[in-house]
């Protein structure tokens, strides 16, 4: 059946994007086995090197910010820097990509040695940061020179990769008679290796090169394979893509009833991705809570069978004499009292807890069932727009989900870190820290949010002002500090971050906006100490004030202290006080 090319045109674009997209997200899921197993014997033979030893372990734990800081100790103050410089910048290299610091990246990449023993990964690392600058040409050059290396050097390198990488950059240079080879050559190595997923990704690779040239005839096949083998996986998100193309392609054959089916296979798809990631965070919140219930289980036990292994001994010396008798009877009577007195304290402090949870969880829910209604909702109309191709109303719809999503990420990131400081999990250390470059890295992050609403943003942070702080936690103050800032500043306005010395021991850390500022008694409720969380005092606004408790329990753990200055329509002033200090030398 012949498709008519020009009506279907912005259908099958959304194909193509489809299947970029697995393209990249293929790329990211690197089998680094080999290579993590290098890196653990590296550390182990290493461990005198504790900056080094480290910035490893927080790198084989994913944790890129951790490993940034302290390669960089490592690269300034570890004696045994020289030796393990090459590695040290590879950690920092990966870590930027991580972070999408592609700058960064490829600096520290280019830094390394060629007799480094993973040079061939280096370059292949080259070519990924250059394939995200959409640098096709220069992403092939480094492919090529490593594309025909024997099978015995691709210990640490899938050569499917490589192949897959070449494909889609001579697809997106439509090159497509010297794409064809590499992505024939890709999914033959898929096959080779039995590897389902990789396979998948293959014959999608295909169906796209086809496509984008007009090919149903070649491409269809491919899509319909892809479609039949994602079905033999447990991998949600294969099955979710597979069908929804499906459906596309069933739409260009204007056989709507197939396309109808194919839909809704995809929504019970996208529905099952969505409900394990749910059961995946419930399930971690059940079993946090099922382990502090058994430590209070034995906690308890332990002081009744303290109890009676006592009262067992009282009885069998009480024979002796009534002066002994009445003494372990004053003994017990005065321990009994003391236990009482504790069980007491304890189940004060349990009901708070339990009060602080029942509240904690009452907001955040209503919350969380707020922003999933409004994407609900918002999808709803999404698929409406869709369907009438209104790219204009499309357009607003995605920047009102990513605005819902980035709420409830942040919502979920702020009770994450709560729940550790209440258990006492999260890893603290104070030091000595420029403030300057933690602000700067805190705001870059922020850019975007501040240029969509225009916001004008001034770092006046001097840099030689340094304060003793856990660097981490300071980071989470800032960033929750900064969000609130933007988050209630009107478009075009002003987000100052300034330090003033008030006293000789403390810095203050001002963040300043000209936003829509509170009133006297919301500024006593926010500082007021207690744990219970505050519910938001403007409606307009998305948040739950979890975020300002985390902030204020984070500032007294560093020894420091929060003040607020604000009045209604004049804007905002939050005050960080932090110990000071200065650096030897």
């Amino acid at each position: 059946m012949k498709f008519h090319k020009k009506s279907f045109y912005k259908i099958k674009l959304c194909i193509v994007v489809i299947f970029f997209c697995n393209q990249l997200i293929a790329q990211k899921q690197e089998k680094l086995d080999a290579f993590s197993i290098a890196i653990k014997e590296k550390l182990d033979l290493n461990k005198s090197s504790s900056f080094f030893y480290k910035a490893g372990m927080f790198f084989l734990n994913k944790e890129w910010d951790s490993v940034l800081v302290y390669t960089a100790r490592h690269r300034n103050l570890d004696k045994n820097q020289n030796k393990l410089k090459d590695y040290n910048h590879y950690l920092r290299g990966y870590s930027f990509k991580q972070k999408l610091l592609l700058k960064e990246a490829k600096k520290e990449y280019k830094t390394i040695s060629s007799n480094f023993k993973f040079s061939n990964l280096v370059t292949f690392r080259l070519a990924q940061v250059a394939l995200e600058e959409n640098k096709f040409e220069v992403a092939i050059s480094y492919l090529n020179s490593i594309i025909n290396l024997p099978d015995s050097q691709y210990i640490y390198l899938n050569k499917g990769d490589v192949l897959q990488n070449l494909g889609v950059c001579y697809l997106h240079l439509k090159a497509f008679d010297k794409a064809e080879p590499y992505l024939l050559d890709f999914m033959h190595y898929q096959e080779k290796a039995k590897d389902t997923l990789g396979i998948i990704a293959a014959y999608g690779n295909l169906a796209n090169f086809y496509y984008e040239q007009y090919k149903d005839n070649l491409a269809i096949p491919y899509f319909e394979k892809a479609y039949l083998l994602s079905k033999s996986t447990n991998d949600f998100k294969k099955r979710n893509n597979a069908s929804l193309n499906m459906a596309v392609v069933e739409e260009n054959r204007k056989d709507f009833k197939k396309a109808l089916q194919y839909r809704k296979e995809y929504e019970k798809w996208h529905d099952s991705l969505n409900d394990q990631n749910k059961i995946y965070e419930v399930a971690k919140l059940e079993k946090l809570f099922a382990v502090k219930q058994k430590q209070k289980e034995v906690s308890l036990l332990k002081i009744e069978n303290k109890a009676k292994i006592i009262e067992r001994n009282g009885l069998l010396y009480s024979a002796l004499t009534l002066l002994i008798l009445l003494g372990v009877t004053f003994y017990f009577y005065n321990e009994k009292i003391k236990s009482n007195k504790i069980i007491m304290a304890q189940k004060e402090g349990l009901d708070e807890l339990n009060a602080t949870k029942d509240k904690l969880f009452s907001i955040i829910s209503h919350d969380l069932r707020s922003s999933v209604n409004a994407l609900k909702s918002s999808n709803t109309k999404l698929l409406d727009n869709l369907e009438e191709k209104n790219l204009e109303a499309l357009d607003g719809l995605l920047q009102n989900n990513s605005a819902i999503v980035n709420s409830a990420y942040s919502l979920l990131d702020n009770l994450l870190h709560w729940a550790l400081l209440q258990t006492k999990q999260s890893y603290f250390e104070i030091e000595a820290l420029r403030l300057f470059f933690i602000v700067e890295q805190m705001a870059y992050n922020y850019k975007p949010l501040m240029l969509d609403k225009s916001i004008d943003f001034n770092n006046k942070v001097l840099k030689k002002d340094i304060v003793l702080v856990d660097q981490e936690s300071l980071k989470i103050i800032l960033r929750n500090l900064l969000d609130n800032a933007i988050k209630f500043s009107k478009p075009n306005g002003k987000i100052k971050i300034y330090t003033t010395y008030t006293t000789d021991n403390f810095c203050d850390l001002v963040i300043e906006d000209s936003g829509l500022g509170m009133s006297k008694n919301t500024q006593n409720s926010l500082l007021e100490n207690t744990i219970i969380v505050s519910k938001k005092e403007n409606k307009d606004i998305i948040g739950t004030g979890l975020g300002l408790q985390l902030c204020k329990s984070l500032i007294q753990k560093n020894n420091g202290k929060l003040a607020i200055e604000s009045e209604l329509g004049k804007g905002t002033k939050m005050i960080v006080s932090l110990p000071k200090t200065t650096l030897n030398g």
